[in-house]
């Protein structure tokens, strides 16, 4: 699964900001990022009355609306999930998942602190990637500025984006499978088979597999 990094803070303290400008430049950078949102309250996405909001109302699972360069899918979730299950809809094929929010689970952060919001960390230090700060603060950390966008992007690139390696996820029923190195392998050698035998892709970076079983 992609890595996940998990922008927090007190409300207010530029958290959209910074999420933005490092969108920006891991983009530059030739980057896949997909963004999550944790939205303390229940929304309503859609708009009422029209054709994808009364499919849903109606109690389709996915309703989606897509044009020539866009695609909007509202789906059903059972309970509030964690970024590592909203990954799969939102992120399985980008490098890095970028969250704003999801403060409780235990994912690196990079924590933005305003001087004027007090020096209290609303994260333990051991899950700490990084403060982002307008005064220096005695915390065991790397510390930067809000300005410090492209050093920002290489401690992320660096930590998490500089393996070579091939990788492969599994998911069963939408709940994600850590697998050992030797399962790893041995999924990512039959997937390679499949691939090889589709004789009309000379590659194939990325391969989505959905099985279902007759119960």
């Amino acid at each position: 699964m992609p890595f996940i990094v998990s922008i927090v803070g007190k409300s207010d303290s530029g958290k959209t900001t910074l999420l933005e400008a490092l969108i920006k430049v891991l983009k530059q950078r030739g980057r896949r990022i997909a963004v999550i949102k944790h939205a303390a309250d229940a929304f309503e996405f859609d708009t009422p009355n029209k054709d994808s909001w009364r499919f849903s109302q109606a109690g389709s699972e996915v309703s989606a609306i897509s044009s020539k360069d866009r695609l909007a899918v509202i789906r059903r979730l059972e309970n509030d999930p964690d970024p590592q299950t909203l990954a799969q809809y939102a992120g399985a094929d980008c490098d890095l998942v970028l969250t704003e929010g999801f403060k409780q689970y235990p994912y690196p952060k990079i924590e933005i602190i305003r001087g004027d919001q007090g020096s209290d960390l609303v994260s333990p230090p051991e899950q700490l990637l990084a403060i982002v700060t307008d005064k220096p603060l005695d915390v065991n950390v790397p510390q930067f500025t809000s300005k410090a966008v492209a050093e920002i992007a290489d401690l992320i690139e660096q930590k998490y984006l500089a393996s070579t390696e091939d990788s492969v996820d599994l998911y069963v029923d939408g709940t994600y499978v850590p697998l050992d190195k030797a399962g790893r392998n041995l999924l990512l050698r039959t997937l390679a088979a499949i691939g090889s035998g589709l004789k009309k892709f000379d590659q194939l970076p990325r391969l989505s597999i959905f099985m279902r079983r007759k119960s």
